[in-house]
Order: C-alpha cells, then sequence, then structure tokens
C-alpha cells in the first residue's frame, strides 16, 4: 500500500466513523461523539501544518509517558553511565553533574513542549526550524537538522540493541563464570533484539499503546525492586564521602575543569525524551498531551534517577573490582550488585530487571526513529523515499521500521573488529541530539523577542504553515523567555563539552571521538546540500 492509498483509507475510514455516530448505540455514543470530535481537531492541526493525517492515533497521555520513560531509561542509565565519571570525577561529581544536568534538561525540554504545542508533528526539530528560521536560510537549516536528528536516533537505536546485548551477555557471566562472552555472540544478539523490537512495532498501534501504558508500570516498580535491596544489603559510604569527594583523575588543571569535562557523560542520561514528539501524529491532543508527557517524563525520571545516583553512591564499595570485572560481565554495576546483596541470584534478578527495561527501551526507541525516518521520508531528503513512505494495511510504516533494522545489522559487524569504533560512531547521538535542540529553542527565543508569535485562539482556522501561533501549552510569561534564554544557553553549553574527553592526555582508545563524527556529519550534509539536495529539498512539503 502506497501514502496516496493509505491516505485516501485513513480519511475516507475517519469521515465514515463519523457520519455513522448517529446509529451507534446510547451507551457508547457520549464517547464515540467526543472520541470522533477530537479526532477531528487533531487532524485539522495537522492540516494547517501542511500535512495529512495518515496514521491512527492510538497513544494517550499514559502511553505517551511510557514511551518517554523507556527511551530516557534514568534510572537504568544512571548505573552505566555513573562509574565511569565516578572513578575521574568522585561521587560528589557525579552527585552534583546529574542535578546541574537535571534542571538544564528541564529547561531544554519545556521550550521544546512549547514547539511541540505548536507544531505536534512525526518530523519535531527540523520542522519547528523551516517554520522559525528566516526564508533565506530555512530549507538549509531544516535540511541540516533533519539529517542530525535522524543519524542520531538510528544512533540510539544501536545503542540500545548493542546494550540489550551486552546486558544478557553480562547476566549469563554472572550466573555462569565459565561463560566466555564471544563478539560474534554479541552481533547475533544485536540482531534478535532487533527482529524483536520490529515485530512488536509492526503489529498494530493500538499494541504498541498497550504495551508503552505497560512500561511505565515496570518502570517504576523496577526501581523500588533495585534500589530496596541494594540499600538494605549493601554497607554505607558516610554522607561526606558522597556530597563533598571530588577527584581530578582525569590530570586536568583544576578540579572545575575535570568537573565540566565529566557533567554531559552523566547528564547524558536525561536526553531522548523528544520520542514523543515524533509520535505526535498517533497520540490523541498531541499538541496538549506530548508536552505534558515531555515534562512528566522529565520530573519522573530526574527524581528515580536522582534517587539512585545518591543509592550507588552510597552503596559503592570496593571500585577498583568493579571495574576490573567489567572486562568479563562488561558493566561495573553488575559486580556492584553482587557485592550488594552477597548473592548471585539475588544480582541475576536485580540484573533481568535492568535487562527487561533495556528491551522495552529497544521497542520504544525503534518507534520513534521509524516515525523520524519517516517523516523526512515524506518530505523527500532521504534516498529511496517513496519506499520509506509507504505503510502496511495497520497505517505503519513498516518500511522505516524495517530499514532501522537494516541499519542494526549493518552497523553491528563493527563489534566483531572492535568495540571502541562502534563506541565512536555512536558518541554522534548526544552532540547531534542537542544541536538540534540548540537550534529550535534559539530560533524560538528570536521569534518569540521579535513578537512574530500570536496568541492561541483555540477553534481558530489558521494556516500554521505560513504563520506562528502558540499552542493551547507554554510556559507564562516572562517565564517563558527567561527559560528559553537558559535553555539556549545550557543546550550550547552541553555541547561544547561533549566533546572533551575525560583524560587530558587520551590514548586512541580514550579519546573522545564525537567531534570526528559529528564534524564529518556536518560537512558531509552541507557538501550535499550545496551539491544536490538544494535542488530537491524544499523544506516540509505542503501536501493539503
Amino acid at each position: 500500500m502506497d501514502v496516496t492509498t493509505a491516505s485516501k483509507d485513513s480519511i475516507e475510514l475517519r469521515e465514515a466513523s463519523r457520519t455513522n455516530l448517529g446509529s451507534s448505540p446510547l451507551s457508547d455514543s457520549l464517547f464515540s461523539d467526543f472520541g470522533a470530535l477530537q479526532a477531528s481537531r487533531d487532524d485539522a492541526t495537522l492540516r494547517r501544518l501542511g500535512k495529512r493525517p495518515l496514521l491512527n492515533r492510538s497513544f494517550g497521555f499514559m502511553s505517551s509517558l511510557g514511551l518517554s520513560c523507556s527511551v530516557l531509561l534514568s534510572w537504568e542509565g544512571i548505573l552505566v553511565t555513573s562509574v565511569p565519571t565516578f572513578l575521574h570525577v568522585g561521587p560528589a561529581g557525579v552527585i552534583w553533574a546529574f542535578l546541574i544536568g537535571w534542571v538544564g534538561v528541564t529547561s531544554v525540554y519545556a521550550s521544546v513542549a512549547e514547539l511541540a504545542s505548536i507544531a505536534p508533528t512525526a518530523g519535531g526539530q527540523y520542522h519547528w526550524v523551516a517554520m522559525m528560521a528566516p526564508e533565506w536560510c530555512a530549507n538549509f537549516l531544516c535540511y541540516l537538522t533533519a539529517w542530525l536528528t535522524t543519524l542520531a536516533w538510528q544512533a540510539i537505536a544501536i545503542t540500545t540493541s548493542y546494550s540489550v546485548a551486552t546486558l544478557i551477555q553480562g547476566l549469563v557471566v554472572l550466573a555462569e563464570p565459565s561463560y566466555v562472552p564471544l563478539q560474534w555472540h554479541t552481533v547475533l544478539i544485536m540482531w534478535a533484539a532487533a527482529v524483536f523490537s520490529v515485530l512488536i512495532n509492526s503489529t498494530t498501534g493500538r499494541i504498541l499503546a498497550k504495551v508503552e501504558g505497560f512500561v511505565l508500570i515496570l518502570h517504576l516498580t523496577g526501581f523500588f525492586g533495585v534500589l530496596v535491596p541494594m540499600i538494605y544489603f549493601a554497607p554505607h559510604n558516610t554522607p561526606a564521602a558522597v556530597f563533598t569527594t571530588f577527584t581530578n583523575n582525569g590530570e586536568w588543571s583544576s578540579q572545575a575543569l575535570a568537573f565540566l569535562v565529566g557533567l554531559p557523560t552523566v547528564a547524558s542520561t536525561l536526553t531522548g525524551a523528544d520520542c514523543a514528539v515524533h509520535m505526535s501524529e498517533e497520540v490523541r491532543s498531541a499538541n496538549v498531551v506530548v508536552p505534558r508527557a515531555l515534562i512528566y517524563t522529565i520530573i519522573i525520571n530526574g527524581a528515580l534517577g536522582f534517587s539512585m545516583v545518591i543509592a550507588l553512591m552510597f552503596c559503592t564499595g570496593d571500585v577498583d573490582a568493579a571495574v576490573e570485572a567489567a572486562d568479563k560481565v562488561f558493566y561495573p554495576f553488575i559486580q556492584i550488585f553482587e557485592d550488594s546483596v552477597k548473592s548471585t541470584p539475588g544480582a541475576c534478578i536485580m540484573v533481568g530487571v535492568i535487562l527487561t527495561m533495556a528491551i522495552t527501551s529497544c521497542i520504544s526507541t525503534y518507534a520513534s526513529a521509524s516515525r523520524m525516518m519517516w517523516s523526512f521520508a515524506r518530505d523527500k531528503g532521504l534516498p529511496f523515499d517513496t519506499y520509506l513512505v509507504r505503510l502496511n494495511k495497520n497505517t505503519l510504516p513498516v518500511y522505516s521500521i524495517l530499514t532501522t533494522m537494516m541499519f542494526t545489522v549493518l552497523i553491528s559487524f563493527i563489534v566483531l573488529g572492535s568495540s571502541a569504533v562502534l563506541s565512536a560512531l555512536l558518541s554522534l547521538l548526544l552532540a547531534a541530539l542537542y544541536s538540534s535542540y540548540l537550534l529550535a529553542c534559539a530560533l524560538l527565543l528570536y521569534r518569540r523577542c521579535t513578537g512574530a508569535l500570536h496568541p492561541y485562539v483555540p477553534g481558530a482556522d489558521i494556516d500554521l504553515h505560513h504563520q506562528l501561533v502558540w499552542g493551547p501549552w507554554r510556559v507564562p510569561e516572562p517565564f517563558g523567555t527567561v527559560n528559553n534564554a537558559f535553555a539556549c544557553v545550557y543546550a550550547g553549553f552541553l555541547l561544547f563539552w561533549s566533546f572533551w574527553p575525560m583524560d587530558n592526555h587520551p590514548g586512541a582508545q580514550d579519546l573522545n571521538w564525537s567531534v570526528v563524527v559529528y564534524g564529518t556529519v556536518m560537512v558531509f550534509s552541507v557538501v550535499w546540500y550545496v551539491l544536490r539536495a538544494r535542488h530537491y529539498f524544499k523544506g516540509p512539503i505542503r501536501e493539503v
């Protein structure tokens, strides 16, 4: 089924359901009428943005919140990122870095939430940039943002599959020390994780939404399932050792510089909440639900992550042993779990909770990455766009989902050579995402300061493709402008420090390759735009 047929069928089905409302049973009429009215409003908003409503709106607030929480995996992710940072800047450095990152990312996502309320489309950042940028550079900035965001989400999909594979291998080593994890094992498990994610994402939007709602419950209950045993059984460090001990093991010229270099690693734990934005065209009341999901995600995940990092710093005993064990079990926190509960089966259960959440994160990441790819292809920004935009009978972008899996399969072969090379390629994601946030937030600040954004009028039939109008969700003034300015400062600040290595004199293995990968993508995008893309890419295409 091609996109034209899918559009026609989708619109006809919606019109038929609205026409038949009068024949519905009285008990169902209220819910049917409300659902039809809301669907009509969502479709009208999308049409005013120039896009046809092709996807079924199966997501509500709870399922959108579950999607965002599962992609962020804050308290789960901090277990991975905190130990390397701990070795360089100390326990206090980890705690304060997370706290600063939490404040900063909340500001960024508050501005992103405002933009999502203005234009709730799957394209997200690049669509907003096209709307707000000056006409003379809008297409170029839109194209650059689209490439960065698309590649970042593909990198997140690969990273999540790799995390699932290495967690499984680490769990097996913990349970059966005689097992020797081989690189080709990692590759095969990555493929299995990718195939499983594709199968779930290719069913129906309704099933995916139910899965995400269930994931939210797992995310919250699993937190206590890991936190309580670790706190109860592990010996505790003193508060002074946790909150006031800073180190400079990277041999930087000052403690402050060492702290700033370690900040992005911890702060990256709260990156990726814009996954809800890329699902906007499948969310009911998207211009309200998506912004709320973003804010609640940051609040919930920030609180859980902050609690977990404090608990981990209190319960971490023999750090050297945990780091040495990582050569066998991949992650130091696995050894920390075993040292805390003094039980291998107990540690396996705790690691199993993390693994379960990583698998659900893989499903959610594939959903967001494929929608971002589908949206960019819809605007003819990708090769083979006529295939990538096709929908299956359940109105799902199955070709984009399969292409996301294909990228994971291809890139996974790098593991056979060196996982360090894979890490270098995947280091693109933090810089790429924050570049898109920075550009979108900066343009929003420019437009709100120049008075280009008009007040929101419920039910008004305004062409959003040519006129900027606030959505129903926004931060009240003057706090909105102040927050917007701070978001730009923080995004630029984190982007700058994300290119620094953890050590002052790094070797090839310890060098931060993100600047090389990021620079290569930027140069290629600019050159390709000048040579080819400027002739065919005209920003978000007006379909209606």
